[in-house]
């Protein structure tokens, strides 16, 4: 072989080599940041013209900071496709109950019977459980921050709750960040070491967020739309099969879902056209649930079996903003009991709920409601034996609507009790629930 030849071969090698280490330090970068590889690719792909900022206020924004100190600020998205807006909600679970300590042990123990062949025997006391969930509007929150086995969420008020790290599914699930120096970032929780949540820049160009109206038999609720607690960008897909083929359907691209059957879901399109799918558990009994965040409620979430119809509409803008969200009140108002009397003050309802940014959560005919108490004027409970299995309880709004509840739920047995703290009068009052006849919230005077 001619050295010309032996030349250019090992030129040609070392050319290889090259490439394919180059393409091992850009896989390395990759993994080390966390870069989703489907959308790491399309970041080569021109972004369009930045739009007003005011379009997309409603999407989550703010920084992750990762263990090893990184810092990543932009558009943020939980579990990669999940929570994206302000208005949607963080959850986790309480185990331990601050407000316990203000209650007398003996007045927290519950006494139940020990049967033999239907024949009480004895009674065995034990104190309840009082852990509970949490929920709040990512609106409402200043910072998440892991620590261990807990994690320290701080609202806007400066009040912090202590979740049990392994039971707050949202940051179980990670975020994912859109930054603007390191592209599209996954963070795994284990790599998460604080969140701060920051008014929503400037963003490039986004899909709208999903608007429409949802029809029941308990009535229909318009507003912002989450398809089965998840998918709520125009971007994002519904998947099914037809009679012979499997579809996935951009949602920017439907004009309606109606419920066919137990198992299937009637999907009308924009431009005209139709399809039946089913095979999945976004359009079946698997579903769990349509969320509307109606204005009236605050949030439903529509099960599959009370769901009939979803048309979808333009919404204006992209919802509420972060500084939209103002910093919580305390709960004030009066008890009134099953005797008559009436106890005034601070409250702390179900033992849990102490702020307006806090919710009632209760159940109607298949629609769960997620009320913040900002918007609650009174809770009436059932005159005869309060409020137990089959009953109702009358919820009425600031609007002066009346929701009929069902005594589920926070307005079930399981409740906790209330706590009224009265002015000038120490220790506060304590009313277990069955004692509880009437709440009447006050919103003329709440502390920060």
């Amino acid at each position: 072989m001619r050295r010309a030849g032996i030349a250019g071969g090992a030129a040609a090698l070392l050319l290889c080599a090259l490439v394919v280490a180059l393409g091992l330090v850009a896989a390395r970068l990759l993994r080390d940041l966390d870069v989703a590889p489907d959308v790491a690719a399309s970041q080569a792909i021109a972004r369009s013209p930045a739009t007003s900022a005011a379009a997309h206020k409603g999407f989550l924004y703010g920084r992750v900071t990762s263990g090893s100190g990184a810092a990543y600020e932009g558009r943020l998205r939980f579990g990669g496709d999940e929570e994206a807006f302000w208005g949607d909600y963080f959850n986790g679970f309480k185990e331990e109950n601050p407000w316990a300590g203000e209650v007398p042990p003996e007045r927290l123990t519950e006494s139940r019977p020990v049967t033999v062949l239907g024949v009480e025997i004895t009674r065995r006391e034990r104190k309840p459980n009082l852990g509970r969930p949490f929920m709040a509007r990512f609106g409402d929150i200043r910072r998440v921050e892991p620590s261990g086995r807990e994690l320290l969420v701080t609202l806007k008020s400066g009040t912090g709750f202590v979740l049990n790290r392994f039971d707050a599914d949202d940051f179980a699930d990670g975020v994912r960040v859109w930054d603007d120096k390191h592209g599209v970032v996954d963070l795994s929780e284990r790599r998460i070491r604080s969140i701060e949540f920051l008014p929503t820049a400037e963003l490039d160009s986004v899909a709208d967020r999903l608007h429409g109206t949802v029809s029941t038999s308990q009535g229909s609720f318009t507003g912002f739309v989450q398809w089965d607690r998840q998918s709520s960008l125009g971007s994002d897909e519904l998947q099914g099969r037809t009679a012979d083929r499997e579809v996935s359907l951009r949602f920017d691209a439907i004009g309606t879902i109606a419920r066919d059957s137990a198992d299937s879901a009637r999907v009308t399109l924009r431009d005209g056209g139709e399809v039946l799918l089913s095979g999945t558990r976004a359009v079946g009994r698997g579903n769990r649930g349509v969320y509307v965040d109606d204005r009236r409620y605050g949030r439903v979430l529509v099960s599959w079996e009370a769901f009939e119809r979803l048309d979808f509409s333009k919404a204006d803008g992209s919802g509420p903003a972060y500084d939209d969200f103002p910093p919580g009140q305390r709960l004030s108002g009066a008890v009134t009991t099953r005797t008559g009397s009436r106890l005034a003050g601070r409250l702390v309802f179900d033992l849990d709920e102490s702020e307006t940014t806090e919710t009632l959560d209760a159940p109607a005919g298949g629609i769960d409601y997620t009320i913040p108490f900002g918007l609650v004027a009174s809770i009436a409970l059932p005159d005869q034996e309060g409020c137990g299995d089959g009953r109702h309880a009358g919820v009425t709004l600031h609007s002066s609507e009346t929701l009929e509840l069902e005594c589920a739920g926070d307005l079930g047995e399981g409740n906790g009790g209330m706590l009224v703290f009265a002015e000038g009068r120490e220790p506060p009052d304590y009313l277990p629930w069955n004692a509880v006849q009437r709440v009447d919230i006050d919103h003329s005077h709440g502390e920060p």
